[in-house]
C-alpha cells in the first residue's frame, strides 16, 4: 500500500507540475519544445520515484489482501447472528404448553439470514464428513461448567453421528459429575479434552499449565461464570478474574501481533500460532424458572448484567481488542426463548448445535478453507 512518504511525492508532484504545465502552455510560444521539455521533466521525476512506489502486481495483491482481510473480519462479525423458529409440534402439543416445560413440544430451527451479506459469507450447516475433515488431526479442548460439557456433547454427536453405539459411553462418561474427559476419535486422528473449570480461576491455571507443557491445543474454547455468580456474586471479582486469564492467554500467544502493537508478548511461549480460541459466553437466565430460591435470589437479572458489563470491560473478547471469539450464548439462548429450556438456565440442545457449528464456521473463515 502506498506509504505516507509515497502519497507526499505524489502529491507533490501534482501540486507543482500541474500548475507549472498549464502555465508553460499558456506562456510558451513554441509549444513543441514546452512538450519536449514537460515530457523530459516528467520522465525523469518517474525514474527518480520509481524505487519508492510499489509494483503493480504487489499494489493488486496488497489491495486484495486488505479485501479479504475485511470480508473475513466482517463474515466473523455475523457469524453469531442466527435466527430462530420454534413453533410447538402439533396440536395436541398446544394444550399442554401453559402445563409444562417439556422441550420435546416444540420444533426448534435455526439457521443464517439469506441476505446478500451472509451469501457473502457462505455460512452452512457442516455435516459430519465436513466437520471430521475440518477437525482432522486437531487437538480440541472444552473447558468450563455445565455449559461446556453441553457444548462438549454437541461437538461429539456430530462428529460420532448421534445414532452411534459409542455415544451412549460418551453420555455416561461425560456427564459424570464435576469430572474431567478425554477422547481420542480414531477415524480421524482427533483428540478432545473436557476440563471441568467452573471457575475463571480454573481456566487460568489450565492456561498456566499448558505455558509450562509448551504444548497447547489447535482449538479452545472456554467458558465460566454461573457458579461465580451463584457462589460469589461479585461482577468486580469476576472482572479481575477474567483480566487475570486474558493476561494468561496472550502469554501463550508466540507473537501479540494484535495484542502489543507488533511486539513479543514478554515472557511469551512460542507454542502455536494457529490455535483458535473461543469463548462460550454465558446464556440468558430466566430467573422465574430457575429451581432454587438462592438461584432465583442471587443469579437476579441485574446481576446477570453485571456480569455481562465486566466481561465487556475485562477485554477478553476480540471484539474488544483481546484474543478470545465471542460464541454468543446469550444471543442464541435470547432469540430461541424460554420454550428452549426446562430449568432456566440449561437451554435444548439445539442451542449447542448452533453454537458447534458457528465455531466450525468461524474455524473456516480463520483458516482460509472452503467446502
Amino acid at each position: 500500500m502506498f506509504g505516507a512518504v509515497q502519497l507526499g511525492a505524489a502529491a507533490a508532484c501534482v501540486v507543482v507540475l500541474v500548475p507549472m504545465g498549464m502555465a508553460g502552455w499558456h506562456l510558451s510560444r513554441n509549444k513543441m519544445l514546452f512538450f519536449s521539455g514537460a515530457l523530459f521533466i516528467s520522465l525523469a521525476i518517474c525514474v527518480h520515484l520509481t524505487p519508492y512506489f510499489p509494483s503493480i502486481p504487489d499494489f493488486v495483491t496488497s489491495v486484495s489482501s486488505v479485501v479479504v482481510f475485511d470480508h473475513r473480519t466482517s463474515c466473523i462479525n455475523l457469524v453469531n447472528d442466527i435466527s430462530w423458529q420454534v413453533n410447538p409440534k402439533n396440536a395436541s402439543s398446544r394444550l399442554h404448553i401453559n402445563a409444562t416445560h417439556d422441550l420435546d413440544l416444540y420444533d426448534k430451527r435455526w439457521g443464517w439470514s439469506d441476505s446478500r451479506k451472509f451469501k457473502a459469507c457462505d455460512f452452512q450447516k457442516l455435516s459430519r464428513p465436513d466437520a471430521s475433515d475440518l477437525l482432522n488431526g486437531s487437538w480440541v479442548m472444552v473447558a468450563g461448567d455445565s455449559q461446556a460439557r453441553l457444548f462438549t456433547l454437541s461437538l461429539l454427536t456430530l462428529v460420532l453421528g448421534s445414532g452411534s453405539q459409542r455415544m451412549d459411553s460418551v453420555r455416561a462418561d461425560l456427564f459424570k459429575r464435576h469430572s474431567d474427559y478425554s477422547i481420542l476419535v480414531d477415524e480421524i486422528g482427533m483428540k478432545l479434552d473436557f476440563v471441568w473449570a467452573p471457575y475463571v480461576v480454573n481456566l487460568t491455571n489450565l492456561m498456566t499449565d499448558y505455558k509450562t507443557q509448551k504444548s497447547c491445543p489447535d482449538v479452545m474454547v472456554m467458558g465460566a461464570g454461573l457458579w461465580d455468580m451463584l457462589h460469589f456474586n461479585n461482577a468486580s471479582h469476576y472482572e479481575f478474574a477474567l483480566r487475570m486469564l486474558k493476561t494468561n492467554v496472550v502469554s501463550l500467544l508466540p507473537l501479540s501481533t494484535e495484542l502489543a502493537m507488533n511486539e513479543p508478548v514478554v515472557g511469551s511461549v512460542p507454542i502455536k500460532s494457529s490455535s483458535h480460541l473461543f469463548w462460550l459466553g454465558m446464556p440468558v437466565l430466566i430467573n422465574g424458572m430457575l429451581n432454587t430460591e438462592e438461584k432465583r435470589e442471587k443469579m437476579s437479572d441485574a446481576m446477570w448484567h453485571a456480569y455481562d458489563r465486566a466481561l465487556g470491560d475485562s477485554k477478553l473478547l476480540r471484539q474488544t481488542g483481546g484474543p478470545l471469539l465471542l460464541l454468543d450464548s446469550q444471543s442464541l439462548t435470547w432469540n430461541c426463548g424460554p420454550h428452549c429450556t426446562s430449568d432456566g438456565m440449561h437451554y435444548d440442545g439445539a442451542i449447542y448445535e448452533a453454537a458447534v457449528q458457528i465455531m466450525l464456521n468461524t474455524l473456516l473463515i480463520e483458516s482460509h478453507q472452503r467446502l
